[in-house]
């Protein structure tokens, strides 16, 4: 694919969280091979064994999760969502913008599959993306930067009245009514 380059990996110098060697990297579908993803505080990187791969700078990842679900991917991985469009999409979506001006409002997506061939690496992998993603809070969000890592308190924020008062047993039961 196009958009693979080559580049030196992530090191201490920026701030390098996680390295997960013989990790499958997935686009869209379409498998890019073999390598190791890189999970840095400055960027998520991925290189082949040739040192040829990828960057995503955080502010371009719109969702990241692990997927346990076989139903959806038929391997346990490290699922992320980002607004941009890579390789031969990149063509596509170039050639579609000439023909269609009026879905200014859509973002392009992609999807990226990153599959360890270690699983129990996936915690750690996500934990580490959720560390350096929280260093690159989204300047378009405006609640964003109220999140510390703990509990969002619904009614500072929103304006909403919480009742905070335990519930006791059976209070929420269907009540027999007789008409």
């Amino acid at each position: 694919m196009s958009f693979l380059r080559s580049f030196p990996p992530p090191g201490s110098a920026e701030g390098l969280r996680q390295q997960q060697p013989n990790t499958e990297a997935v686009l869209n579908g379409k498998g890019l091979g073999t390598g190791t993803l890189y999970i840095a505080e400055s960027r998520l990187s991925w290189l082949d064994g040739s040192g040829l791969g990828f960057s995503l700078e955080y502010p371009t990842i719109s969702l990241h999760a692990v997927s346990r679900d076989l139903n959806a991917y038929p391997r346990e991985h490290l699922y992320v969502m980002v607004n941009a469009k890579f390789g031969e999409e990149l063509k596509e979506s170039v050639a579609d913008e000439e023909e269609e001006d009026s879905d200014d409002d859509i973002e392009p997506i992609a999807e990226f599959r990153f599959v360890p061939s270690d699983k129990t690496a996936l915690e750690a992998m996500f934990t580490a993306m959720c560390e350096c993603q929280a260093l690159h809070p989204d300047p378009e969000d405006e609640d964003s930067d109220d999140y510390d890592g703990e509990e969002y308190d619904v009614e500072a924020h929103d304006g909403m009245e919480v009742d905070t008062a335990p519930t006791v047993a059976g209070q929420f039961e269907d009540a027999d009514v007789d008409h």
